[in-house]
């Protein structure tokens, strides 16, 4: 098979045609630790910044715990200028955050805190299973909504439906005949698909949008490539179709959206101005309002790195 891997700058949106095929930008994923749990960090990655509005992928797990080991455990940290968005895939996670929300995510399910100009949250693991599998993604909201109240939303129930013996879930968006509840700014989509038996399919896009797809559990076969769990692939646009294939027990997350604005990232904000950003970080180390406290967790605070362009 063929495993090319075309040059192409992170704020390129369009792959290259070669000999008649469109290739693939492979993005091998970064290995870190968020609270306890190893994780494979997709995006940003110095290759690829974004894919759209989808600004950040951090692919949690399958991990199993220890006898000892108290799971995923999270402290309060702040947020502005987007929205986090969990998949959870195994285990039990219980979501705090400054506005007094409470909720388990479980399997299935789909938890979306919309930061807007500030909000605070902690993660922790729950209940007797001692296993996690999930990815957070995060969403970059519009310059004109990035001031917008904080909010969170759980949603328990999502579309699915399964094509020649794989497994499709709609997390967001819009797909066929198929819309997703999740509350969104953009017409992003996220499709998760788990192969019930060895199969090749063929699924559709929309050519205006920015594809990406991260393979979860296996190998997968995508338009003549292999990709593993430690590769992301971008495929950029003008993608009417792409062709997986994989083996049973194979599991893998599709996310695509059109052409959004630039934004800045740094540490746990999002923003469109260094300005913004600088003035979150200085209100979270100051305890300002705009960051309350996160009631129920009992450990402390998240400290915030020093600012790469200021000496804040």
């Amino acid at each position: 098979m063929s495993q090319s891997r075309p040059t192409l700058s992170s704020s390129s949106r369009e792959c290259p045609v070669v000999d008649g095929v469109r290739q693939i930008q492979r993005i091998a994923v970064r290995n870190a630790e968020v609270g306890g749990i190893p994780i494979n960090r997709a995006l940003p990655t110095r290759e690829r910044r974004t894919v759209g509005a989808w600004c950040f992928l951090d692919h949690a797990g399958p991990t199993v715990f220890n006898g000892t080991s108290p799971g995923m455990d999270v402290g309060p940290h702040p947020h502005i200028g987007l929205q986090t968005f969990t998949w959870m895939i195994e285990g039990e996670v219980l979501h705090r955050d400054s506005l007094g929300s409470e909720q388990v995510i479980r399997p299935g399910q789909v938890n979306l805190m919309t930061a807007g100009r500030g909000i605070a949250h902690t993660e922790q693991s729950v209940g007797e299973q001692r296993r996690l599998h999930a990815a957070q993604l995060w969403i970059a909201l519009p310059a004109e909504h990035a001031d917008m109240a904080p909010r969170f939303d759980h949603y328990p129930d999502l579309p699915q439906w399964q094509n020649n013996g794989v497994n499709h879930r709609l997390l967001v968006g819009e797909f066929g005949a198929y819309r997703s509840p999740v509350f969104a700014f953009s017409p992003l989509i996220a499709i998760d698909m788990e192969w019930l038996e060895a199969a090749r399919i063929e699924l559709p896009l929309r050519d205006d949008y920015e594809i990406g797809f991260l393979p979860l559990i296996g190998a997968f076969e995508l338009n003549g490539e292999t990709f593993s769990p430690d590769e992301f692939a971008y495929l950029g646009m003008k993608n009417n179709s792409i062709g997986l294939n994989a083996r049973k027990g194979s599991r893998g997350l599709l996310i695509g959206v059109p052409l959004n604005e630039e934004i800045l990232i740094w540490w746990n904000f999002v923003g469109h101005t260094k300005a913004e950003i600088t003035q979150a970080q200085h209100d979270w180390e100051q305890e300002a309002p705009r960051f309350p406290a996160v009631d129920g967790y009992s450990g402390e605070r998240m400290t915030a790195p020093r600012l790469p362009w200021s000496d804040v």
